[in-house]
């Protein structure tokens, strides 16, 4: 069985990409992957500086964040789009788990893992153009990112008060991006 993550770049408690990735989290498992959901408002980091990390270590909330990365063979990732791209938040964790470690290979936690993108967002692109700077990111630091992607507009009125996607075409479409990575991450897992 495959371990994925699946996370969002927001810290907002009531995030729509939160509850976008729960939704893509679903797919995978009903493809038969273990899923394990993270919350990056869990594992408070400052801004990644590489003087505290020469003078002090990598804080304990950035050795866990990393430690759950490196235990899983893909990601579900949610962007919220800020500024046309990614949040200060995602980039600063990702900067911290791409640090290297004594006696682990570089880009541990990301390097031939395997990542299905999606964004939500009030604007009338649904944070598309956040994605693409969070493709290339991924795509420096060793990852496959698969090509398939959903970013959801008007995200504000996309989502019902329990979480879900008031249209049940774009939640099939949400699912399947989840269920895709569960099948090409189980397929790249027997090779």
């Amino acid at each position: 069985m495959v371990r994925l993550v699946a996370f969002s770049g927001s810290l907002r408690k009531d995030s729509w990409n939160k509850k976008l990735v729960r939704i893509a989290a679903d797919g995978a498992r009903a493809a038969g992957a273990e899923v394990t959901l993270l919350d990056l408002a869990d594992f408070p980091m400052p801004l990644f500086d590489e003087d505290l990390e020469r003078t002090q270590g990598a804080p304990t909330s950035a050795q866990q964040w990393k430690a759950a990365l490196k235990a899983c063979d893909g990601m579900i990732i949610a962007s919220p789009e800020y500024n046309s791209s990614v949040s200060a938040a995602l980039k600063n964790a990702i900067d911290w788990a791409s640090r290297p470690s004594p006696g682990e290979p570089p880009l541990a936690a990301f390097a031939g893992k395997i990542a299905v993108l999606m964004a939500a967002s009030p604007g009338a692109l649904g944070g598309l153009r956040g994605l693409v700077h969070l493709r290339a990111i991924l795509g420096n630091i060793q990852m496959l990112v698969l090509p398939d992607q959903r970013a959801i507009p008007k995200a504000h009125e996309a989502f019902a008060p329990d979480g879900a996607l008031k249209d049940a075409k774009l939640a099939d479409e949400v699912r399947d991006l989840g269920r895709r990575l569960a099948e090409v991450t189980q397929q790249l897992a027997r090779k």
